[in-house]
């Protein structure tokens, strides 16, 4: 009884909770439901990107916005980051890829809305999730919990961006574009381990955010217990078995994540559209009102930015947008074909809950009706391997393994998550430049005669000590060898033992680079166990410690350490070990290059460069340094980084970020299919090769002539193999099965003017500027494999080339019907078939 009437009370205050949410939000124009949000009164099932400001440039932003509008979406999410607007405590920055108030106004511009993803924790493998590194020093801090100065320093940075947002009239309670907003980040699985401070930090943030008064809903994603009203939220690669934890909030899914990051040291994960758009499907049909893809443009990580550790500076995260802004096909295609699809069932599914009927063993429809009429469904087949042919409404379908179909009349098909109707693309990267003319000068290890240095007794941690200003300290200590040793007498040499938190170590003895060691984002910490090559005498060891990003996720990961904190032993000496850690050690933050800014132009002056034959090759601590003029064009460009081993990179004194050409990618590249469950691991490429080998330069950082390249390179490479080149499309394909769905054609039926069934067509557009110099393969028929390795199968129709050499070859674009009369008849009757062309774009 006494449970009964817990619950009832919790049920009356659930009512009550909502209905203040719609009185308050009456005269709003940002309001929700349990099936949709609604704007202005407009009821909407909304469909969103994330694209992050600081990860493109200014210049990059319009047509990034454009894009994705063109994709069909509705609403652009970004998150806020405090450390690019707060570098200093009380210093703001909000200017070049930080202006947050210039990249808004652009997506209002475009008439779309604004997920304003405000944290400010925002993990993003951005370094120190987001968090200004000063804020770790604020006495008695402690990250994300019950703490009174971090909650201080937290409702400050969070009240300054929401009273700018204000004052530039950007909430749609103002008539701006921002309809929501975020607090905290992913917050449910460290609540669960902090216990109650944990909860009683959630109770806070959520309270601090409302009492903002924005006039929008608040989203908590990842948090289940997110109190009323804030509506909590989805992230993963799939979400259709997500409810939000209050019957009258909707269901919505703020992370659909479209692929995944690249970590230096692992291969490059990428995730087949069918998949996604099978996962987004999924959602829809179960009844989601907003899906946001994560990231549908992931750009860079400039500078410094990466986190992890071991994050790569490519965040291209196999988005609709590629990470220098073009299409990557078919994904954005698809994905556009999918937002149409369902755009045409948007009536039926904001009316209610569908009615859910079997359809076989591992099949089954979800149908929406409207009280006006309207009627939508999707019809699945959740098995992996099979087709399955479904009876619906007195009608048969055929459903591909792992598909939904949409049909947003509850009769004819426009839409099949596994049936690609969009081209698919093959880019390339061309060489621009035939090789730069270097100088060189070389970094020498740091002493403890330095400036800027100093001693003490035993090990430092090195992000106390660096405040990461640089990636790089220097740990120095001087070693004696007595002229009596064994070793010295043709014995083994000595073995240092380095032991490091990370997150890669060079070892010098007397100046001379004597190995190497580095962790991974798994293992982040070291090891070094070497044999050094010393003498009578005294010698110098010197450790150059590099950081590679700072933590972004995990318990109090502002607690976690790096940089060499021993044990450091030698052993091999007549003595048998002898215990380096606790004698004094000198200590310099960062490069002498740096400090002299070599990377900019007046700083490069300040030192004498050699040239010619006496560059230097192959040698450690060696910065390079060219001059080179702008390409004509305006495709993207990158560095081809390949011959190079681990650095910094920088254009006109801009950091482009960190290369690291020398850990290969380890893993399991083998074929990967659409079907079945998608994770990280699933689907990967690179194995073998570098992890990240080109590295992208923003055309809006070149002038015409003259432009500065420095290249730091820690370990030793060729530069001469360093090369400018363009990305542009080598050559896109089509491949289309007879009879499949298009939404053109059901228009035309539906419409009246068409009273038969329709073939699809196929496709094919080079990149503007570009056009279609050959035909590398067509066939109709049965051919087997994927876009850039076609090949016949046993039923070929023999004019197959023909038709695209007589109406592509010379255009930019082209269009032919999949129709077996235009191939010289059908190859083999009553056999399933399909068209699969190839095309040069030149």
């Amino acid at each position: 009884m006494g449970l009964k009437i817990a619950m009832w009370d919790a049920f009356i205050i659930g009512v009550l909770v909502s209905l203040s949410w719609f009185v308050s939000c009456s005269e709003a124009s940002v309001s929700y439901d349990r099936t949709a949000i609604s704007i202005n009164g407009q009821r909407k099932i909304l469909i969103s990107g994330s694209i992050h400001y600081p990860r493109s440039t200014p210049e990059m932003w319009p047509d990034l916005i454009r894009k994705a509008k063109e994709g069909g979406l509705d609403v652009i999410e970004t998150y806020v980051f405090w450390n690019g607007h707060e570098p200093e405590a009380g210093k703001y920055y909000f200017e070049g890829r930080y202006d947050l108030v210039k990249f808004i106004k652009l997506v209002q511009q475009a008439g779309l809305f604004v997920n304003l993803r405000i944290g400010p924790y925002v993990c993003a493998e951005w370094n120190f999730g987001g968090f200004p590194v000063w804020l770790k020093y604020v006495p008695g801090i402690s990250f994300r919990t019950n703490n009174g100065p971090f909650k201080a320093a937290m409702q400050k940075f969070t009240t300054k961006i929401v009273n700018m947002m204000k004052a530039e009239r950007f909430y749609q309670t103002q008539g701006g574009p921002i309809i929501l907003s975020q607090i905290e980040n992913e917050y449910g699985p460290m609540e669960y381990e902090l216990g109650a401070p944990g909860r009683a930090y959630t109770e806070w943030a959520a309270k601090m955010a409302l009492d903002l008064g924005t006039g929008v809903p608040w989203i908590m994603c990842k948090q289940d217990d997110a109190p009323d009203p804030i509506i909590n939220t989805c992230n993963g690669f799939y979400c259709d078995y997500f409810s939000p934890n209050k019957a009258y909030k909707p269901k919505m899914w703020t992370e659909a994540w479209t692929g995944w990051f690249t970590e230096f040291g692992g291969p490059v994960p990428y995730r087949p559209a069918e998949d996604l758009a099978f996962s987004v499907a999924k959602f829809i049909q179960k009844g989601g009102s907003f899906i946001n893809y994560y990231m549908y443009h992931g750009g860079t990580n400039f500078g410094r930015t990466a986190g992890g550790p071991f994050i790569a500076t490519s965040y291209d995260y196999d988005a609709p947008l590629d990470e220098y802004g073009m299409l990557r096909q078919p994904k954005w295609g698809h994905l556009k074909d999918l937002h149409r699809a369902i755009k045409l069932c948007e009536p039926a599914l904001i009316s209610g809950d569908p009615v859910v009927t079997p359809l076989g063993k591992s099949q089954e429809a979800h149908v929406f009706k409207s009280r006006s009429g309207a009627c939508a469904a999707f019809l699945a087949n959740y098995d992996q391997h099979s087709f399955a042919r479904v009876s619906f409404a007195n009608m048969h379908y055929d459903l591909p393994p792992w598909s939904i179909s949409i049909l947003p009349d509850c009769k004819n098909t426009v839409y099949n998550t596994a049936r690609i109707g969009a081209q698919s693309a093959k880019m390339k990267m061309t060489p621009v430049s035939r090789g730069f003319s270097w100088q060189s000068y070389n970094e020498e290890t740091a002493s403890s005669y330095d400036d800027n240095s100093f001693t003490v007794v035993g090990l430092r941690e090195q992000i106390n000590t660096t405040r990461d200003s640089t990636d790089y300290l220097w740990y120095t200590t001087d070693v004696r060898i007595d002229s009596r040793e064994g070793f010295l007498r043709g014995g083994k040499w000595p073995v240092l033992t380095v032991s490091s938190a990370g997150h890669a170590l060079h070892v010098f003895i007397n100046g001379q680079l004597s190995g190497t060691a580095y962790g991974s984002l798994d293992k982040p910490k070291l090891f070094f166990n070497q044999g050094v090559n010393l003498r009578a005498g005294v010698n110098k060891i010197s450790l150059l410690s590099i950081s590679v990003g700072l933590p972004n996720v995990g318990p109090h990961f502002e607690t976690w350490n790096a940089g060499v904190l021993g044990p450091i032993s030698l052993t091999g000496l007549n003595e048998g070990k002898r215990d380096l850690t606790w004698q004094k050690w000198s200590y310099k933050v960062g490069l002498k290059g740096e400090s002299l800014s070599l990377h900019s132009l007046s700083g490069s002056s300040s030192v004498e460069w050699v040239e010619g034959s006496y560059i230097a090759e192959r040698q450690p601590l060696t910065w390079y340094k060219t001059i080179f003029n702008a390409p004509s064009g305006n495709e993207p460009l990158a560095l081809d980084m390949n011959t190079m081993s681990k650095g910094q990179v920088w254009i006109n004194g801009q950091n482009i970020g960190r290369y690291w050409n020398q850990y290969k990618a380890s893993g399991n590249c083998g074929a990967c299919n659409y079907a079945g469950w998608f994770n990280e691991k699933k689907c990967l490429t690179n194995c073998g090769e570098a992890s990240q080998r080109w590295y992208h330069i923003p055309r809006s950082w070149l002038y015409p002539t003259g432009n500065l390249l420095v290249v730091f390179e820690e370990w030793g490479g060729n530069p001469y193999g360093i090369s400018l080149v363009k990305r542009e499309v080598a050559s896109v394909c089509a491949d289309i099965y007879e009879w499949q769905p298009t939404l053109v054609n059901w228009q035309l039926q539906s419409s009246g003017k068409v009273n038969k069934p329709l073939r699809p067509k196929a496709h094919l557009s080079c990149d503007a500027g570009q056009k279609i110099s050959s035909i590398k393969f067509a066939s109709f028929g049965t051919p087997q494999g994927s876009c850039g390795n076609f090949r016949e199968g046993n039923c070929h129709a023999f004019h197959s080339y023909d038709v695209f050499e007589k109406y592509c070859v010379g255009q930019e674009s082209c269009t032919v019907p999949v129709t077996p009369e235009i191939f010289g008849g059908d190859p083999c009757p009553s056999v399933r078939k399909k068209l699969s062309v190839e095309a040069i774009c030149s």
